[in-house]
Parts: structure tokens; sequence; C-alpha cells
């Protein structure tokens, strides 16, 4: 039986604004953007009545592909295991998925995400060619069949095509990358068709993607910047792994971070994706250069990364954001939970993530944070409570919370330190209601779509 059409005006006991927690909140919006955002207002007939509205987070950082391995990985097949290993395992999954399985996984990811309270997904895109290798009839085959995926469970998207064009510093692409190859002026036409067959949907932004310093190099970065559109969201993979910044020290003469600040023209518009290892000065120039840091702490910890400086970038000033990455387990509340324990099991010490000597909720200084930092590195136009912004919004029953009658910044602790899974009970994507009473409003279609890529895939 379908639900009743809800109302897309909103009523809420507490709603998380701007400004900050404020009572009494009624929400309006019309033609995907908020039109009326009033505290301290009275519900009117027909409004949708809620205990808790949040805005709801981004994943700034995610390969939809691999949500197709999640959980096939956690077998030990080297006594030296780690992210090098594991990547052979991601490669010969890339070779085997069509479009159509494509757009399928990717639904499926996004359903999950807007389940878990996340609207907006900045999608770092590489599986460019056929398994062959050669490109297809349209080179932007598999990046439309993603967006066509998000389209289908109604999430924001921030496509990024992304520059891979080295199998590491100096060398040519390897066989299994090549469904990767790309060079900028193949990029730049992917941003162009993307841009151009998707210009009339509010819930498609388009970027770059600059895979790696092992990836591409200044000649092919430059190159690349100088066919983005001014302003455009600029995502690169940096400083993942030891190795790479050993490998970087060695071919470039400088750490990867130090190296990208000193050659490239580095500002707000980019998202520096993990950024695990940085030294000191490292650390401190990132944060001066008004750019995301994107972290993603559930892969970083799968994947044996390490553990980002966040108290020293977050004293220096710093922007960060979240993201799910592998999709291993798409969470915004686990990848912030993970991200503030991992400072604590290293520091041993509690409540770490918040600036200096400053005093109050870790929990609201992370989701404020990586609310901002994840809406600036997805370059759209969402991220708050807000009179024209993007209607987004999450609503929360209080009764799903740890404690009864929590308010203001508590919930945010509870949401984020106290609940397994991010109980997200309705969720609106530019002004349409995607998920209702905790379900999706197209669940069963998606999840069996989804059902029958992966048997084809896995078989």
């Amino acid at each position: 039986m379908s639900l009743p059409t809800l109302s897309r005006s909103v009523f809420a006991t507490q709603a998380f604004l701007p400004e900050g927690w404020r009572e009494n909140v009624r929400l309006e919006c019309a033609s995907g953007v908020f039109t009326r955002v009033q505290p301290d207002a009275k519900p009117q007939p027909g409004d949708h009545r809620a205990d808790i509205v949040l805005p709801p987070l981004p994943s700034l950082h995610s390969h939809a592909f691999q949500r197709a391995m999640a959980g096939l990985t956690e077998t030990r097949r080297d006594p030296a295991d780690s992210f090098w290993t594991w990547r052979e395992q991601m490669y010969a999954l890339a070779a085997r998925i069509a479009p159509d399985g494509m757009r399928a996984i990717a639904a499926q990811l996004y359903m999950e995400m807007l389940k878990a309270g996340i609207t907006q997904v900045a999608e770092f895109h590489y599986l460019h060619r056929a398994p062959d290798g050669t490109a297809y009839d349209c080179p932007a085959e598999m990046a439309r069949s993603v967006i066509d995926g998000a389209g289908e469970a109604g999430i924001g998207i921030t496509m990024l095509p992304t520059l891979y064009r080295h199998a590491g510093f100096g060398r040519v692409l390897a066989p299994e990358q090549k469904r990767f190859e790309s060079a900028p002026d193949f990029i730049a036409g992917m941003m162009a068709d993307i841009a151009a067959t998707y210009r009339d949907n509010g819930l498609v932004d388009v970027g770059v993607g600059l895979h790696s310093l092992r990836a591409a190099n200044r000649e092919d970065i430059l190159e690349m910047l100088a066919l983005t559109p001014e302003r455009a969201p600029v995502h690169i993979h940096i400083a993942e792994q030891q190795r790479e910044v050993a490998d970087c020290l060695d071919f470039l003469g400088r750490r990867p971070v130090a190296w990208l600040l000193d050659e490239i023209p580095v500002d707000e518009h980019w998202c520096l994706v993990h950024a695990t290892h940085l030294d000191a000065e490292e650390t401190r120039r990132l944060a001066a250069s008004g750019a995301v840091a994107g972290l993603c702490p559930v892969t970083e910890a799968n994947l044996g990364d390490g553990l980002f400086p966040l108290e020293d970038f977050i004293d220096y000033g710093g922007r960060f954001g979240i993201g799910t990455d592998s999709n291993v387990l798409p969470s915004a509340n686990e990848e912030l939970r993970l991200l503030e324990y991992g400072q604590r099991l290293a520091l041993q010490k509690r409540c770490r993530a918040l600036p200096g000597e400053a005093m109050g909720s870790v929990g609201r200084y992370l989701y404020d944070a990586s609310l901002k930092g994840g809406t600036q590195a997805c370059g759209h136009g969402g991220g708050a409570l807000a009179i024209g912004l993007r209607a987004d919004l999450c609503v929360v029953n209080e009764e799903a919370l740890s404690l009864p009658d929590l308010q203001g910044d508590t919930v945010l602790d509870s949401l984020i330190f106290a609940r397994a899974t991010f109980p997200a009970n309705d969720v609106l994507c530019g002004g349409e209601w995607v998920v209702r009473d905790g379900r999706h409003i197209h669940e069963n279609r998606i999840a069996a779509a989804f059902l029958s890529a992966i048997r084809h895939l896995h078989s």
C-alpha cells in the first residue's frame, strides 16, 4: 500500500538552523528550495509534524562501484595484507562492471545514503572506459549511469570525472588500469557532456577529480585546471599511505601535500582527500589554504591507512568533511564517531574534536564542521535550513535517541555516539520526500535491481 503524500511544509519541535538550535520551527519549500524558515512559530493545518529536524550531511568522497565488494575483502590472502593488496581485488571488480550494473549499484548505494541521512554525494569517478579499454561511443557512459542511479534514488550528486593517467610516479598504466585511462581533454569533454545533459537537473553538479600525484603529474594537473570551469570543485587523493609519501619524496623531492601547495594554486575550491600522513608544517599550510580535508575514517580504518592529525588541524582553523569512500558502511554518524574515537585512542584523551581550549559538545562541533566542509567540497547550493537554499532536511524521531527528552547539542551527541545507525525517519531532498518512516520510496524496486546486478556480477 502506498503512503499518503507528505506536505511540503514541516513543523519541528526543534531544528538545527545556521544560528544554532531553535524551537517550534516551521519550514516551507517550493521549486526545490526553502521559502520559509520561521522559528517560534505555530503549526499550520497540513504541516508534517516532526520532533527534530536537521540539515543532512554530505558525503564528500565516494566510489560507488566499490559498494559491489562490501564485505568481500576481509579474508587475509597475504601475510602483509595492506591497501596495495586490497587494490588488486578492487581492480578485479572494476574490470567486470557494465553500465546497467553500475546504475543499479549506484541506486542501491545512494538509497542507503539517503536512509542514513546523507542527501549529497561527491562521486570521484574514474571507471571511464569499456572493460577492454576502448572508449564508449559516449565517453561519459559510465558517469551517466552513476548519475542516473543517483536520480533513481533522488540524491544530490556532484560528479567528479577523474583524471587517471599514470600507474605511479613516472610509470605507464598497467593493464588492469586500462578502464581508468584518461587525459585532460577526455575529462573536459565528460564534464561538458554532463553539464549539458543535466543542465536542468537541480540535483546534479559537476567538478573534476585528479586521482593522485601518482596518477597525474604537474603538467597534467595544470592542463586539467585550465580546462576546468572557474570555481568548480577540484578533488584529489593525497598522502593516504606512507608508501605514497616515500615514493613522492624519492621522485619529486618533497612530501605530497607540501609539493601540491608549492606547485599548484590550491584554494577553497579544493578538497584533499585523506591527507592522512602530514607533517606539522603541511598541517598548518593545508589549514591556511582554505581547502577542505576530505576524511573517510571508516575506509581509512578498513584499509589500514592511518590517522589524520585532526586535533592540530582544527587548532589551525582547518576545514574538513567526511566521505564514505569505499562504501563498505555508508553511515555519516559512524564516520564521525570513528573520527573522534581514533583521536581518543591515539592521544589517550577524551573529547578531542574541539578547537584549542574550547569547551562544549563534540557532537555539535563534528556535525557542524563536517556539514560546512562537506557542502563547500561538494560545491552545491544547500547545507543548511535557510531560505533560498536547496530544500534538504532529515526528520529524527526523538524516541529513536538513546535517552528521552534530549535537547539541542545533546541530540547530536546521542546521534553520533549512542546510536548504531542514523535514525532518519523521513528525508527530504530537493523538496521531494525520498525516505518515509525509515524506508525509501522506491526501496523494493531499487533493491531488486541491485540483487540482480550483484548476482550477475559475481556469478
